[in-house]
């Protein structure tokens, strides 16, 4: 996907990230080196990373989830924004694009904070809830295949305690959900989902009109 806001011209989208963004100098170096890995798409905007650390601040969590690291960014922003007790819970199977994640976390200091897992994530968080850690997690961010995505979020609304918060990036797909005529199986299982959170009273929804909503 692309890693800025939808619809926002490169001056606008300049002008936000000139009077918003506040990136620490670690986060931009990760972000500049993800701009020339083969699968730089999957990287999350800026203002998206600092968005959900401004959640997770505000929230007063202590114990996050992401389902799909990449090379690191979000749950880098994410570990720096919790208390030096926080814990990150990290999901991946890719050990070479996380070894970019592992380097980058050593370097901000946060290593400790986060616990990768590497394995399919599905058998990962369905471990956490076997071990008992369900409704203990404040946040969850959800950004891998997404042909799990449903998965993903029942697992997840198991293990985020009553009042938590769980993200869920790509959503909007980029604007191909909005368009009967695609039939890719991808664009089906998010258009799926999307309907499915808009009836499910377990939850209370808002849409973002970004990459991450």
């Amino acid at each position: 996907m692309s890693n800025k806001t939808l619809n926002l011209d490169d001056r606008l989208y300049n002008y936000l990230l000139s009077v918003s963004l506040r990136e620490p100098d670690i986060l931009q170096t990760l972000r500049q080196e993800t701009v020339n890995h083969p699968m730089s798409q999957m990287q999350i905007a800026p203002e998206q990373g600092q968005f959900m650390a401004l959640l997770v601040q505000l929230m007063g969590a202590k114990k996050t989830l992401e389902v799909g690291v990449f090379t690191g960014y979000s749950s880098l922003c994410v570990a720096l924004a919790l208390p030096a007790d926080g814990k990150v819970v990290a999901c991946d199977v890719n050990e070479e694009y996380t070894a970019i994640a592992r380097r980058y976390w050593e370097l901000a200091g946060v290593a400790h904070k986060i616990d990768l897992r590497i394995a399919p994530a599905i058998e990962t968080l369905d471990h956490l809830l076997l071990e008992g850690q369900a409704n203990t997690f404040d946040f969850a961010f959800i950004d891998a295949d997404k042909s799990n995505y449903d998965n993903y979020y029942e697992q997840s609304l198991q293990l985020v305690r009553s009042g938590g918060v769980i993200v869920i990036d790509n959503v909007l797909w980029s604007g191909r959900v909005a368009d009967p005529s695609d039939h890719d199986n991808r664009t089906q299982v998010i258009h799926n989902l999307n309907q499915k959170l808009h009836h499910d009273e377990r939850i209370t929804l808002s849409m973002l009109r970004s990459q991450m909503g």
